[in-house]
């Protein structure tokens, strides 16, 4: 019955077509957040993953779906990032934790995501099959015949970072307001948070992920947001309504800022992973993207990748077999090798497609208790191109010994209590922080350096 599935919509009471039952949709959320948390990982801080969910809860049970079940949770994600899949799960990175300001900017934009759940738009826009592409290396796009390997580390992921339209961007945001203003929090705050959001986009070198890239612009989402939260006020009558500065910034002190070495991180263009205890040249020039489940690279004009994964088999050869068969590669050659004392396989293998051969070459190298695969994908055409440069990868990857990069600690967010009226700017740098990252700081306190900052107040520092 596909033509015939209206269902309507619990906000607008109106109907809308969508081609999914409640049922489905909650299936897709349950199957979709074991891959989430696979991919991400869990933030271990059960003091903040205790705050979203009693504040998730909280704001559901007043949402125009309270008859599902939510689940909250915070990911171990530098990227600032929020977002919900179909059937009641939302989730938080820590970079987007670490850059609010209080608790009711973390509301409003948690009423914005109940909102996208409420109104059903991610089951709205799986039903037209609007499917982004994520995993990919932000501002980056990879030929399309190359695709399927760039999205290594998040197979089956792609529904879940759908692009909504800016009306469903409108509706979530009224729907920001609308559900924090009746759990108690000021939404005006929410506004500012906009204004946080671009200017981490005006950043140079940072990206913002897709949750912005439809969304309204942030100047005038500051200015209805606003109206939105009078409005709302007036109607409820609201008033002593919540903001919660110090509460807040009191619970993310000492939160993960940025990435975090543990998992590995990028230094003057050498990859180091200190738990795992090895090392490997990038590229000169070549973007790169960090996760639990693959440490990905890509030519910027996305014409050849690199992926290292975790092999599958218990031997080179059975891990050889195991990736011919799960990315239906024919093998052209492979040779026993080593590579810096460690037991390897090389292989050359292409997959055929109606637009041409794709080629790789794969390195399997025996390193510890694990098969590393560290496989570099391009055309056929192009392989001899960048043979060289895959191999110069592969060749170099090597045991980490090196105890100041084993040893290397994460940024934290730290919060400090100022000591006299000053602006922002003096009161960082009386803290040690160091002028060239003083407007980065300033967008982490969602401030201006010239603001004025009175005797204890509470700010952010970064600091180890």
């Amino acid at each position: 019955m596909l033509f015939n599935s209206c269902s309507t919509n619990p906000v607008t009471g109106k109907k809308d077509v969508i081609l999914m039952s409640e049922g489905q949709e909650l299936a897709m959320g349950q199957q979709a957040d074991p891959q989430i948390v696979a991919q991400f990982g869990m933030y271990d801080n059960p003091a903040i993953q205790r705050f979203i969910d009693e504040k998730g809860q909280k704001m559901a049970a007043i949402s125009h779906r309270s008859n599902i079940k939510y689940d909250f949770k915070v990911l171990d994600s530098p990227v600032i990032n929020a977002f919900a899949v179909p059937g009641g799960y939302v989730y938080f990175t820590r970079g987007i934790m670490a850059h609010f300001n209080n608790e009711a900017q973390f509301a409003g934009v948690l009423g914005h995501e109940i909102g996208h759940i409420a109104a059903r738009h991610s089951a709205q826009q799986q039903s037209k099959s609007i499917l982004a592409q994520v995993g990919l290396i932000a501002g980056m796009v990879i030929a399309p015949e190359l695709a399927q390997f760039g999205d290594l580390a998040s197979q089956g992921l792609g529904l879940l970072f759908l692009k909504f339209g800016r009306d469903d961007e409108r509706e979530s945001d009224q729907l920001g307001v609308e559900y924090s203003t009746k759990i108690g929090y000021d939404a005006n705050q929410m506004a500012d948070f906009f204004l946080t959001l671009q200017r981490k986009q005006e950043e140079s070198g940072q990206s913002i992920p897709e949750f912005l890239s439809t969304h309204p612009d942030p100047g005038n989402r500051y200015t209805t947001v606003h109206q939105l939260a009078e409005q709302w006020q007036k109607k409820t009558n609201a008033t002593n309504l919540e903001v919660g500065r110090n509460s807040y910034l009191r619970m993310i002190d000492g939160i993960v800022y940025g990435e975090d070495p543990k998992q590995g991180f990028v230094e003057n263009q050498i990859f180091y992973h200190p738990e795992l205890k090895f090392q490997f040249p990038i590229p000169q020039g070549w973007k790169y993207l960090n996760s639990p489940q693959a440490f990905q690279m890509a030519e910027p004009n996305g014409k050849a990748i690199m992926n290292l994964t975790l092999a599958p088999g218990t031997s080179l050869e059975d891990a050889a077999r195991k990736t011919l068969e799960g990315y239906k590669l024919t093998a052209v050659e492979s040779k026993n090798v080593t590579v810096n004392g460690n037991n390897a396989l090389a292989m050359v293998a292409d997959q055929q497609q109606e637009q041409g051969t794709i080629r790789t070459l794969t390195y399997f190298i025996q390193y510890g208790n694990n098969i590393y695969s560290v496989m570099g994908i391009t055309t056929a055409n192009d392989f001899n191109n960048y043979f060289n440069t895959f191999s110069g990868t592969m060749t170099n990857f090597k045991a980490l010994t090196d105890q100041s990069k084993i040893n290397k600690k994460p940024e934290r967010v730290r919060i400090k209590t100022v000591a006299n009226a000053t602006t922002l700017s003096q009161a960082l740098q009386s803290f040690g922080m160091p002028s060239n990252r003083l407007e980065e700081l300033a967008v982490l306190n969602g401030m201006q350096l010239n603001d004025r900052v009175d005797k204890g107040m509470l700010i952010k520092v970064v600091a180890e």
